[in-house]
């Protein structure tokens, strides 16, 4: 099997998927990952040599943690954070399109439609139109993972709600998760915020008793063709 993980910030890839693109390659699948922005220049007012020096050193910290996982490869696409919606959506599409060309996969991991962040919402839907079924496509399967302090903190209505339908069992595969998690440190906070280390496991555990294991990631199915 052949995975396309499209995230929108580093670290997105670890908090989201990390146990489920573990299981995967530890099954032999052939794993990759997109990032398509990058949250340091949306803090700075300008990009100066140390403000790239920290591009720099999160995305090695980004590889650092994917290989933990056994992740294939990496890329980074370099979109503006916070302003997915200041540009045309169609070069977002044919970044993922691009992605999608290169690892051919079966099945694509994104975020949810319905997160507060306006970037990871767009990012759903260029996957989705960038997936979307023709005939020389080969993806059977979309699947939207939940995002902690973004999925859970958007404005709630019946139209955005992460209500997932399929579960991954990462019982095996929870450490590894979060130890690729701490190659991030410089994005994780203290408890109670829901990005912590400790937190993060006691999500994949409440979703694991809630999917009857022992944990869990969760997702909602956007398209599956059998």
């Amino acid at each position: 099997m052949r995975v396309l993980c499209v995230a929108t910030h580093p670290d997105d890839e670890i908090i989201g998927v990390g146990g489920t693109l573990a299981r995967h390659a530890a099954q032999g699948d052939d794993v990759h990952v997109s990032i398509l922005s990058e949250a340091e220049p949306a803090r700075y007012d300008e990009i100066t040599p140390e403000v790239e020096a920290k591009m720099a050193e999160r995305r090695d910290c980004t590889r650092n943690a994917c290989a933990a996982l056994g992740v294939d490869s990496v890329t980074f696409h370099g979109f503006p954070d916070n302003a997915f919606d200041d540009i045309p959506l169609l070069d977002i599409v044919k970044a993922v399109e691009d992605e999608i060309r290169a690892h051919d996969p079966d099945v694509i991991y994104t975020h949810h439609y319905g997160d507060l962040n306006l970037s990871h919402e767009l990012t759903c839907r260029a996957v989705v139109t960038a997936a979307r079924p023709l005939p020389e496509s080969n993806v059977s399967s979309v699947l939207a993972y939940e995002t902690l302090s973004t999925s859970e903190w958007s404005v709630p209505h019946v139209v955005n709600a992460f209500q997932p339908s399929t579960f991954m069992d990462v019982s095996e595969y929870l450490d590894r998760k979060l130890d690729a998690l701490t190659e991030h440190s410089t994005e994780l906070r203290e408890h109670p915020h829901p990005r912590n280390v400790e937190n993060v496991r006691r999500n994949a555990k409440l979703w694991g008793a809630k999917a009857g294991v022992d944990a869990a990631e969760p997702f909602e199915l956007l398209r599956e063709v059998r």
